[in-house]
C-alpha cells in the first residue's frame, strides 16, 4: 500500500488552491475547476477538491471548513524565514516558530477554511530511520 495524498473538500476551489500555491510555493495541476492537485517536492500530493465531488464518493460524507482533528504537515528548510514570507498573507496563525520538545521548531496556522497547517524544521535533522516520529511538528 502507498499513502499517495491528502485532500481538502472546499467550498472555494479557486481560493484555496491560490492560498496553497503561495504558502508552499508549488503549482497546482488542475484536473478540473472542482479538482487540483499540488505536489512537493517529496513526492507527497495535497488534493483540493470541491464540494461538488464529495457525492461521487458517498452523499454528505465531508463538509468542507469542518476540520477539527487533521494537522497538514510541510517540511521546510527554514521556518523562522517561512513565518517572515507568510506574515501579512495568513490572517490566522496559531503560534510563531517554537521549538517543541521532540526537536522540531514548528509553525502553525489555518488555511482560509479553517484547517491547521505546520510548517516545520528539524533543529537536528534525523536520520532516514527516525524521520518518520520526528514529523509530530
Amino acid at each position: 500500500m502507498d499513502f499517495v495524498s491528502i485532500r481538502i473538500i472546499t467550498g472555494d476551489v479557486a481560493r484555496l488552491v491560490a492560498f496553497y500555491e503561495r504558502a508552499t510555493g508549488a503549482r497546482a495541476a488542475w484536473a478540473t475547476e472542482n479538482f487540483a492537485e499540488l505536489r512537493t517536492a517529496g513526492g507527497a500530493t495535497l488534493a483540493i477538491a470541491g464540494t461538488r465531488t464529495v457525492p461521487l464518493f458517498a452523499p454528505g460524507s465531508a463538509r468542507p471548513a469542518d476540520n477539527h482533528s487533521v494537522i497538514t504537515e510541510f517540511l521546510v528548510d527554514d521556518v523562522d524565514r517561512v513565518y517572515e514570507n507568510l506574515t501579512g498573507f495568513v490572517t490566522d496563525f496559531v503560534n510563531e516558530p517554537t521549538t517543541m520538545p521532540w526537536g522540531n521548531r514548528s509553525l502553525l496556522f489555518r488555511d482560509p477554511d479553517g484547517n491547521l497547517v505546520n510548517f516545520f524544521t528539524p533543529v537536528n535533522r534525523p536520520s532516514a530511520g527516525a524521520s518518520a516520529g520526528a514529523s509530530a511538528g
